[in-house]
């Protein structure tokens, strides 16, 4: 049997008890490995350079590069790696602003270890993952304005396929594979898919994906 490769995780965050505490409760859990730690944004940038972590754990606000300012820049150089946040801030600003920047998730620090947990699983497969504490009309607002103007949008069947694959994961060459078809035809695909859904890299094919339900969670 084929074991599943653990989530690798990097964790950034500035002051060393509370990373500490974080990284012994991520280790704790089935499938979660930390793989490496930051204390400021210039360090997690490199550090997500050098190993393309899974996710990146990582506090608003660090020294010499601010958790925002790091985010901006990994989310442009590697926008596979999935971005949560961690604040104490709860206004719907503080909260909305990281997820028009890249990320997928926002952890508010005095959440339940749960929640912290279920973020991460549903970041890996192409969620978003919001705190309780912001109102639900907050979260369809935000969500109406990614997804504004696409909603009479039809795709092919074979659009279809091709973003539910991207959606789980799959390289341009494993969907060729999959569907039986060039590695150039899928790029196509994929170009016909970021231009009717006004998506601008393949993390917002994937949240289109899970918005327009082609994949589930």
């Amino acid at each position: 049997m084929t074991m599943t490769p653990p989530i690798r995780v990097i964790l950034a965050e500035d002051h060393l008890l509370v990373r500490a505490g974080i990284k012994s409760l991520l280790n704790g859990l089935a499938g979660i490995e930390v793989v490496a730690e930051a204390s400021d944004g210039i360090e997690v940038v490199n550090l997500s350079a050098a190993l393309a972590p899974d996710v990146i754990l990582m506090d608003v606000a660090m020294p010499s590069m601010s958790g925002l300012q790091a985010l901006r820049v990994i989310h442009h150089a590697q926008p596979g790696v999935k971005i949560i946040m961690l604040s104490m801030y709860t206004s719907e600003e503080h909260v909305i602003r990281p997820f028009e920047m890249g990320a997928c998730g926002y952890v508010l620090k005095n959440s339940a270890p749960q929640e912290l947990e279920q973020a991460i699983r549903v970041a890996v497969k192409g969620g978003q993952w919001f705190p309780s504490e912001l109102s639900l009309r907050a979260v369809k607002d935000y969500l109406s304005r990614v997804h504004s103007d696409v909603e009479q949008i039809t795709l092919t069947s074979r659009q279809k396929d091709v973003l539910k694959l991207i959606a789980d994961g799959l390289s341009t060459k494993e969907i060729a594979f999959a569907l039986d078809l060039s590695v150039k035809t899928v790029e196509t695909y994929r170009a016909q898919l970021m231009h009717k859904l006004n998506a601008h890299d393949v993390a917002s094919l994937v949240r289109c994906a899970f918005y327009y339900g082609i994949a589930e969670l």
